[in-house]
Parts: structure tokens; sequence; C-alpha cells
């Protein structure tokens, strides 16, 4: 699955899934965008693709403001000339029973996990358009399919993401722009690490392959969905969550 040539932006890619499909996607050729609001562990990671062969650039984001995201997709259009692929990684979760949930945690979820991803692909589409080539891959959650008790907004963000995915993989399919979703279940990450021992226990139970997954098992599924391999998939989500959910 070559991506020689391709050029990649991965938002939310100092850390955790992002970082682990910025090295995929480097690995496989293409030269990679990183944007995130962490400096220094943009350039910690550049350093590492670097040192591999392979070439990448760091741009500061905060996918939470609007003017951030023009500038940094603007600064990488100048950078590469182009941009043949966006993951739209960045989110956030702020969890509360709805009872409780208060409107800025409701707005914040809403714009950095699902305004940001349409805000992001406004930005790059027109580079795609005119090459006629282009991979969108917006980063959803199994809990964005199935929802989850305390999770009102995050739910809703994900669960918006794949309307989003959906409709535009209809408006560009014609001009051999793909569209997909990723849907991950537990992963291990920084955000996963905060549950309790009870929780994590209980929600292997629920995992027929009997572990939780890793970033790598995601960026995995990324890659290929951005591969010529992946050519006639569209507007699919693709769960990654070791059998919890199914159908």
């Amino acid at each position: 699955m070559s991506l020689s040539g391709r050029v990649a932006l991965v938002t939310g890619a100092s850390q955790g899934i992002g970082r682990a499909c910025a090295l995929k996607l480097a690995e496989a050729g293409a030269a990679v965008a990183l944007a995130a609001r962490s400096q220094e562990k943009l350039e910690e990671l550049a350093g590492t693709i670097t040192a591999k062969g392979g070439q990448a650039a760091t741009f500061v984001m905060d996918v939470g403001d609007e003017q951030q995201i023009k500038a940094g997709c603007k600064a990488a259009l100048d950078k590469f000339g182009k941009i043949d692929i966006l993951v739209n990684n960045a989110g956030i979760n702020r969890d509360q029973l709805v009872m409780r949930l208060k409107r800025p945690d409701w707005d914040a979820v809403l714009n950095i996990n699902l305004t940001s991803a349409y805000l992001s692909i406004q930005q790059v589409i027109g580079s795609m358009l005119r090459q006629r080539w282009g991979r969108i891959v917006n980063m959803t959650s199994i809990f964005g399919q199935m929802g989850q008790a305390g999770q009102a907004n995050y739910a809703a963000s994900k669960a918006g993401l794949i309307g989003l995915t959906m409709a535009i993989a209809r408006e560009v399919g014609s001009r051999n722009i793909t569209c997909n979703a990723v849907a991950p279940g537990f992963i291990e990450t920084a955000m996963t690490a905060a549950l309790s021992e009870d929780f994590r226990q209980n929600a292997l139970k629920n995992i027929p392959l009997g572990r939780l997954g890793t970033s790598e098992d995601v960026a995995n599924a990324v890659a290929f969905l951005v591969s010529e391999e992946a050519s006639y998939i569209t507007g699919h989500v693709l769960k990654v969550n070791g059998g919890m959910l199914m159908g």
C-alpha cells in the first residue's frame, strides 16, 4: 500500500491515534503535515519521521479555532503544494450525565469533534478536486454508533461525523475522492488510561477478542482506507472494536 508522492494532513497528530496514523502514513511513503496544539510534541514526532527517512512538517493548530484551521491548512498547502489525504482525528471528551451537562461542554465537544472536520474538509477539498484524487478519513467512535451513558455530547459529535462522512462521499465521489470513517472501540490511549480498573474489566467482557485495541490497530485501518487498494470504498464506517459492536 504505497503512498509515495502523496501528502497527508493529520489533525491531533501529537499523540495517541493521531500520532500512530502519522507514523503509519509516513512509513507508507506519504509526506505528512502534522497538526496539533503542542509544538514540542509535533517537533518530536517530525524528528522521528525524518530520522526514518520520511518527510514531515509541523503546523500548530487548535481545531477549536476556525481561523487557526484556515491558517494551518493554508500553510500546509503552501508548504507541500497540495493535500491528497486528510485525517480528521483531533477530538476531546467532556463527559457528564445529560441532566448535569453544561452548555459550554456541549458546544466545545461538538465544535472540536465535528465542526472542525467540516472546516478542515472545506479548506483542502479544492486541492483534491483539482487533481481529481483525494482521501478523507474521519475518526468517529463506537459510541457514535451505539451511544454511551454520560457521553451525550461525545456520542452526538461522533454520530454527526458519520453523517458528514456519507454526505461528503456522495458530493465528491465523481471526482475520484473517497470519504470514509473509522470507528474505534476501546483503544489504549491517554483517554482510556484514566478509566478505573473495574470499568476496564467490564469492557473487556464485551470484547470478543479479549483485549483493548492499540493506536496501531486504528492506524492500520486508516492506512488501508487512504490507499489505492481501497479506491472502491466510500461512505463506509470501518469498525475497529475487537467485535464489541457487530452488524
